[in-house]
Formats: structure tokens, C-alpha cells, sequence
């Protein structure tokens, strides 16, 4: 099938080429021309484990192809998918202009029957509006069908998600679009993955929904971790005997210093301000929100439990994108703790194995190392804000013989308070 993706970040990235590897001719298109002249070299914009060799491999077979014009692009496509970005505004709005751009765009050069996708994340009634503005900018009057299909990719296995899902939603109102969409998915329902066919508002909802109760779960389980440090007990022993429980399930149990990203933060206050202008006031998702923010701040106290007077103190910190497998900062906790730590006079030394070129547009009046033991020279107090796996097994005694001072303080839990006290660290966790 012949498909165009408007919109090359993350989504649209991980879409075209997932899609093409299904078989289908893909067309990427994005306004920014300097990112369609770094694909067509090579040159992937975003950094996620397998898209480079995916979309190498799809363009070597001419099964993908990226290009600024979207008009060549919509009239040579049968469907289109909208993926470009919803960020969220300063009242915690989805910003649509994007979307609304596009469709007026795919309105005007619409040449028959197409089926549009709402692939971004969007609140509820999106594709209504969306519809509506195709439909006044035709130059004459041609049948097509929006169809809702959220994404659930996860950065850092967003290959997998898209090719093995837990499921595939898709949102429509006409029998054609249907089939349509089930003939794109045929390769992923082969593997027994279910596809669930449902309302288009259903669909966009779905998507919201999904995400706030993950970051719900996050939030919960750092309150948890707030009793724990006052009345005792490891929030590390509680998650794992909550996640044993089937209802409960042990994902998104971990506490830590809050949740990041382009999606939950961006999800949670758009789902609140859609309850808002229905009338409703989303007490959980406030909290959810509330409390993910404050906790980002909480590292800050445990650092001046070990060393109260930050002034001209030496600090490594270790992790500074969101999440460990991808480089993006958006909302990232790292930039709450690095930010403290430098109004409190601190010198910053940072690592991160992916995200440093972002974080220097980002954080520029701090130090970037090549390697953590680089980071830690000196060093007064390491700061984990990010758990890479290979933090995990680096050689402790080599950690503290770099060190000026064995101060540690840990904000993913990423290694166990008994272990590190023997080894002499002077180690604060999250919840233990």
C-alpha cells in the first residue's frame, strides 16, 4: 500500500519505518528541510535501538523515501497518517496547530478517496475538527475517512512495540477504512497481536488514558517511597509485593525522581484540562501531576544530608536523559536537579552514554564527561538521575578510589543500601 507519514520526529520516524518493513511504499514528509536533506544522507535525527538499520534498510530496497513536498506526497498515497507534534502549551492544552496545518494542507491536495490517520496524540474531538478543515479546503467535494490510531511506543523499544504490540487500536466509522487499516496491520495480526476496532473517540481517549495511569502508578508508588523513608521499610521490597499481585502487575512500580518525556507529562495535563472543559475537576491526574513535579526536587534535600554546604563542591551526575535508550530531555528530572545543584553553587560535572548533545543546548554552564569514571575525578558526591544499565555493574572500589569523598546519592534505586554502606559509601536511595 502506498502511505504517507507527515512528520518525522519520534512517532512518524519509528511509523515509516516499521510500516515500510511491513511492505508498504512510505513516504516521510517534514517542513524542516535541513532534517528531510540529513535523512536522505543518512543522518537519523532522533536516537532509538534498530530505527538507523531499519530505515537503512528500507531505503536501500526503495520501500521509503523523505521529502519536504507534501503535496506530491498526499496525492500519491492512499493513506495518510498525521504524526507531528502535539506539545503541551503553558495552560496544559494540547497545541493542535500542527495537526490543523496539515490537514488544511492534505484538504488542498487531496486528488480521491484517502484515508487520513490521526497517528499524534490528540484529546478528544480532535478528528472531528480535523475532518471539518480537510473538508473546507478541498477545491471540490471528495470522499475520505479519518481514522484515530494511537500510538503506544515506548523510546528505547520503540521497534518492538510497534512490530510485537500488546495491541493495535483503531479508531473509525466506515466499513472501508476499516478494512484498510486492518489490510496495513495484517502483518502484525499474523503474530497474534489483537487489533481492537473501535469509536474514533473511543480510540483517542484510549491513548490518554493509557498514559495517565501509567504515570498514575509512578506517582503513587513515590508517595509510597515518601512513608517508607519516614516510617521504614524499602519501597524496593514493597513494589515487588505489590507487582506479585496479578491485578496489580509489577511494571511502573519503581520510585525514583519522577517521570519525563514527551508523552506522560504532556498526556497527564492535557486529559486534565479535557476533564476541565467538560466540567470535571480530575483530582487524581492533579495530584499525579503535583507530585511527579515536587519530586524532582526531592533529590536536593538527600544531597544535603551528605554534604549541607554545596558551594564550590565538586558534584558528578550520572544520567540526564528521561529515560535510559534514548536521548531526549523533554521534561527530563536531570534538569530540575542539575539546575538546584547550580543555583546552590555546585560545580556540575555530567555523563550521559547518548544524550549529552542534546543536554548541552539544554545545560550549558555545566561540565560533560567522556566516560562516568571521567565524571566522578575528584569528585565530591555522584548523583544518579537516570538508570543506564551500565551504571549497575561498574567496579565499586574503582567508583570510590576516583572519588574525593564516597557520597552517593541515588535517585533510580539503582544499587542496594547494605552493599554500599560495607563498601564505605555514604549512600542515600529513594524509599529505602
Amino acid at each position: 500500500m502506498r502511505l504517507t507519514i507527515i512528520g518525522t520526529g519520534y512517532v512518524g520516524l519509528v511509523a515509516g519505518a516499521c510500516l515500510a518493513s511491513l511492505g508498504n511504499d512510505v513516504i516521510c514528509v517534514d517542513i524542516d528541510e535541513e532534517k528531510i536533506n540529513h535523512l536522505n544522507e543518512g543522518v537519523i535525527p532522533i536516537y532509538e535501538p534498530g530505527l538507523r538499520d531499519l530505515i537503512e534498510m528500507n531505503t536501500k530496497e526503495h520501500r521509503m523515501e523523505f521529502t519536504t513536498d507534501i503535496k506530491k506526497a498526499v496525492k500519491k498515497s492512499d493513506v495518510i497518517f498525521i504524526a507531528v507534534g502535539t506539545p503541551s502549551g503553558s495552560d496544559g492544552k494540547a497545541d493542535l496547530s500542527a495537526v490543523y496545518a496539515v490537514a488544511a494542507d492534505i484538504g488542498r491536495y487531496m486528488n480521491g478517496y484517502k484515508v487520513i490517520v490521526d497517528k499524534s496524540t490528540v484529546p478528544v474531538g480532535t478528528a472531528d475538527k480535523v475532518k471539518e478543515i480537510i473538508a473546507e479546503n478541498q477545491e471540490s467535494a471528495m470522499e475520505f475517512d479519518l481514522v484515530s490510531n494511537p500510538e503506544f511506543l515506548r523510546e528505547g523499544e520503540a521497534i518492538k512495540d510497534f512490530m510485537t504490540p500488546d495491541r493495535v487500536v483503531i479508531g473509525t466509522e466506515s466499513d472501508k477504512s476499516r478494512d484498510i487499516m486492518l489490510d496495513i496491520y495484517r502483518g502484525i495480526e499474523r503474530t497474534g497481536k489483537p487489533i481492537m476496532i473501535t469509536s474514533i473517540k473511543s480510540a483517542e481517549m484510549i491513548k490518554y488514558a493509557s498514559n495517565a495511569f501509567l504515570a498514575t502508578k509512578i506517582s503513587f508508588m513515590n508517595e509510597i517511597a515518601r512513608i517508607c523513608e519516614k516510617v521504614g521499610g524499602d519501597v524496593k521490597d514493597v513494589a515487588r509485593g505489590m507487582g506479585l499481585d496479578s491485578r496489580i502487575g509489577p511494571r511502573f512500580l519503581q520510585a525514583g525522581v519522577g517521570y519525563g518525556g514527551s508523552c506522560f507529562p504532556k498526556d497527564v495535563r492535557a486529559i486534565i484540562n479535557t476533564a476541565r472543559e467538560a466540567g470535571l475537576d480530575f483530582r487524581i491526574l492533579n495530584a499525579v501531576d503535583s507530585i511527579n513535579e515536587e519530586q524532582k526536587t526531592l533529590l536536593l534535600p538527600k544531597i544535603k544530608k551528605l554534604v549541607p554546604d554545596l558551594k564550590g563542591v565538586s558534584v558528578a551526575v550520572w544520567g540526564l536523559s528521561f529515560k535510559p535508550k534514548t536521548d531526549d530531555m523533554r521534561e527530563a528530572p536531570s534538569i530540575v536537579v542539575i539546575n538546584q545543584l547550580l543555583a546552590e553553587g555546585a560545580m556540575v560535572k555530567a555523563f550521559d552514554p547518548v544524550a549529552q548533545k542534546v543536554a548541552k543546548k539544554l545545560l550549558p554552564d555545566i561540565h560533560y564527561s567522556n566516560s562516568p569514571f571521567n565524571a566522578l575525578k575528584d569528585a565530591d558526591l555522584l548523583v544518579i538521575v537516570t538508570e543506564w544499565d551500565e551504571f549497575r555493574y561498574l567496579d565499586k572500589e574503582k567508583i570510590k578510589k576516583y572519588m574525593n569523598k564516597p557520597n552517593v546519592v541515588d535517585g533510580r534505586n539503582v544499587w542496594e543500601p547494605s552493599e554500599m554502606k560495607a563498601l564505605g559509601f555514604n549512600y542515600i536511595g529513594v524509599g529505602r
